[in-house]
């Protein structure tokens, strides 16, 4: 229970980073801790995976939990998952930041909001507020959306532009409990190098390929090596069909090449060393639909 008579006390907890698909759920949770560990993109369902970004600095550690946008619509294996996922992250968290776009609440909102348990504290944080000029409606919806939930707290923010994160983190220590630090000062995630490298190829097939690909295409890292200063990573992307392969090769195989640059850079800010990677694209159920797909592409 959160102890609020001891303001200097050291704090700890865990918050879950909720709302609907596309409200930069990902992208607060890199701001908050200072980096890139969740991936972002335009496209719904980036975030599959339940991820830690871990935060601590003198007297408070915040473990937020990004979490996939709950999804509403098509209920197949993968919706019920990552619904799933966020439901079980929400009884642990202690707590609950809701996330929603300024100006914008509508049906699939209201469905997350229900999903906040009773006894958990929760912020409502408005996203995107750089958009709004007219900061007057910014107040009525803000209040409107406050009298559906008895909210700890409501704070407009910016997270591209860092816009008043410094006061969503106020908010949020409050609500932690006292507590000790869970994990070391330096840590920036639960997960391991191996885990960040497959995420990070994955966000650059998103960028550029957009809704070309299916979400079907799977990541692999085929082989790590970490030594002291150097990582070595080799990554297979699989796909469904040869057509798919083509379309991520790219013409003389040159969106390939701008995606392995992207990401080994990306890899390089996230280790702290340079980075040697190689990144395959492989076909999963053998050479499938039509090899004039990759002639078109300039293969042979």
């Amino acid at each position: 229970m959160t102890n609020k008579e001891s303001p200097d006390a050291f704090r700890c907890g865990y918050v879950a980073i909720i709302g609907r698909p596309n409200v930069g759920k990902s992208t607060l949770m890199n701001e908050l801790i200072g980096a890139k560990i969740s991936i972002t993109s335009n496209k719904a369902q980036t975030t599959r995976h339940r991820i830690m970004g871990i935060q601590t600095d003198d007297d408070t550690q915040y473990i937020y939990i990004d979490t996939p946008g709950f999804q509403t619509r098509h209920n197949n294996a993968l919706n019920k998952n990552l619904n799933k996922t966020v439901s079980n992250t929400l009884q642990s968290a202690d707590v609950i930041l809701f996330l929603i776009e300024a100006g914008t609440f509508g049906s699939a909102d209201e469905q997350v909001l229900k999903l906040i348990p009773k006894d958990v504290p929760a912020i409502l944080v408005i996203n995107k507020t750089d958009r709004i000029k007219d900061k007057a409606s910014l107040f009525a919806f803000a209040e409107d959306v406050a009298a559906r939930h008895a909210f700890a707290a409501i704070v407009p923010v910016s997270a591209r532009k860092r816009f008043q994160l410094g006061q969503l983190e106020e908010e949020i220590r409050k609500l932690l409990p006292e507590s000790g630090p869970i994990f070391e000062a330096d840590d920036v995630t639960d997960r391991s190098e191996r885990f960040i490298a497959a995420e990070i190829v994955r966000e650059k097939i998103f960028r550029f390929c957009g809704d070309e690909l299916p979400y079907t295409s799977t990541v692999v890292i085929e082989q790590f090596e970490r030594k002291e200063r150097l990582r070595r990573v080799f990554a297979a992307i699989l796909v469904d069909r040869m057509s798919h392969k083509a379309m991520m090769i790219g013409y003389k195989g040159e969106r390939l090449k701008e995606m392995s640059s992207e990401a080994r850079q990306d890899m390089e800010k996230m280790f702290g060393v340079p980075v040697y990677l190689e990144i395959w694209v492989k076909v999963k159920s053998g050479w499938a639909d039509n090899e004039a797909g990759l002639r078109a592409y300039g293969y042979e």
